[in-house]
């Protein structure tokens, strides 16, 4: 059987290739009309002998006497279509093969794949770490419309050693989002993400990274180079910084301190009360704000809160680009908190942290959340202080945000708490779904 495709129904290899929307069937009436008229045309012009032809219309002439002629017609049809598609295809096939040989699927696959993902949702993703590029993984899998908006505020391992050093926007994130929408995870996507163990001055980067900043260096531009990365890996969508000034991130506490760096906000273990920005106004990306105000599907985190999600909201023109969008809006809330910076936060937190600093306006119209948990939850997250993140409905029902209750997290035996790329996707997708009907 060749694999599942819409609606779960199994086809064979062959009668794949008559599926709706691949828009091949018309090509093959035309070659097969072609062919005809060229033969035809050769015939008349050498004047060869068209007997065999007149022997087999005897043929059928005779055929039909006994058969009936609509089941004799029929029968030559199937089987010259038989024939000529069969020819047809392992022509193409073996023309093709070089590049078939790039990933596990097949032409037919990946031409399936590329007509119904290019007519997908347009989705514009908003956040930073692992938390999007996790999301992208599984959302790839639903269109190839995709504009991931990946914050610039980090200042930490190897993305901070090079803005400090090159005087780039950190690189990191946006390199995970480039090998998350990468169209098959070949040696190409694990070299981009390969990071050195050893090496004087390598040590710690990743060779994304370094491709990054060459890059950049030579076209002058970050987002020049994040496209020309997003060629050499052949990614399904489209993946923007915020912003291209040099945003660093500082956050000011309830007990009144002031801490600046993204990397510093977490060791500080306070409750943070306002998160800014330095510069004050930082602009967007004029090809972000046009992605938002065209996406049917806006999507903001998983991810820290506070140092993934919460920085774009900060960029001028995001926040009133996401109030503005006629897309429909969801927020992907975090499985666990995060000590030094969401420590005893409930749903409604996460929320009420977004919408504040969103000054209050409507960016979101509902909250994902997950509601299962292993049996065998490792002692290691009671041990660094991050507990389950509580669904607590009494205080989200005055906000107006619908909630999405589902299980997201990803099956292992170590006990870890891991948000399904799989998972996460498919609720996102179908609430969507269920919200345009609607």
């Amino acid at each position: 059987m060749f694999s599942k495709f819409k609606n779960n129904v199994k086809v064979t290899k062959d009668v794949g290739w008559l599926l709706p929307g691949l828009e091949v069937k018309r090509w093959f009436f035309l070659i097969f009309l072609g062919s005809i008229m060229i033969v035809l045309g050769f015939m008349v012009l050498a004047n060869v002998n068209v007997r065999p032809v007149y022997m087999i219309l005897g043929i059928i002439r005779k055929a039909a006497l006994i058969l009936p002629s609509n089941f004799l017609a029929a029968l030559f049809i199937l089987i010259g279509s038989v024939i000529f598609f069969k020819g047809w295809q392992k022509t193409t096939l073996s023309i093709m093969d070089m590049d078939n040989k790039k990933g596990n699927d097949s032409i037919l696959e990946k031409l399936y794949r590329r007509r119904k993902l290019n007519k997908g949702a347009k989705i514009v993703a908003i956040g930073g770490g692992t938390g999007l590029s996790m999301l992208l993984r599984g959302i790839k899998k639903y269109t190839n419309n995709i504009t991931a908006i990946v914050t610039v505020g980090d200042d930490g391992g190897s993305s901070g050693r090079l803005r400090e050093e090159m005087g780039i926007l950190p690189p990191g994130d946006i390199r995970n989002c480039i090998a998350a929408l990468a169209d098959d995870e070949d040696l190409i996507t694990e070299l981009f993400q390969y990071r050195f163990k050893n090496g004087e001055g390598l040590e710690g980067h990743s060779f994304g990274n370094l491709f990054l900043t060459a890059l950049c260096s030579i076209t002058g531009d970050m987002v020049r180079a994040v496209k020309e990365s997003s060629n050499v890996l052949n990614i399904r969508g489209v993946v923007l910084p915020a912003t291209l000034d040099d945003m660093k991130l500082a956050a000011k506490f309830e007990d009144g301190r002031v801490i600046h760096g993204e990397s510093n906000i977490p060791e500080a273990h306070g409750k943070i009360k306002r998160l800014f920005t330095e510069p004050e106004h930082c602009h967007a990306l004029p090809e972000a704000i046009a992605a938002i105000h065209d996406a049917d599907l806006i999507i903001l985190g998983p991810g820290s809160l506070y140092t993934s999600v919460i920085p774009n909201l900060l960029v001028d023109g995001i926040v009133d680009a996401i109030e503005k969008s006629h897309a429909k809006k969801i927020y992907v809330c975090n499985i666990m908190t995060q000590p030094g910076e969401t420590d005893n936060y409930s749903v409604a937190s996460h929320v009420n942290a977004l919408l504040t600093h969103a000054n209050g306006k409507k960016i979101i119209d509902a909250v994902l959340v997950n509601d299962s948990l292993p049996d065998n939850i490792s002692e290691g997250y009671a041990k660094s202080g991050s507990v389950p993140v509580r669904l607590d409905m009494e205080n989200i029902v005055p906000i107006g945000i619908e909630v999405v209750s589902q299980k997201l997290i990803l099956e292992n035996k170590q006990g870890l708490v891991r948000h399904s790329s799989h998972r996460v996707a498919r609720a996102v997708y179908y609430w969507y779904r269920r919200s345009v009907k609607r």
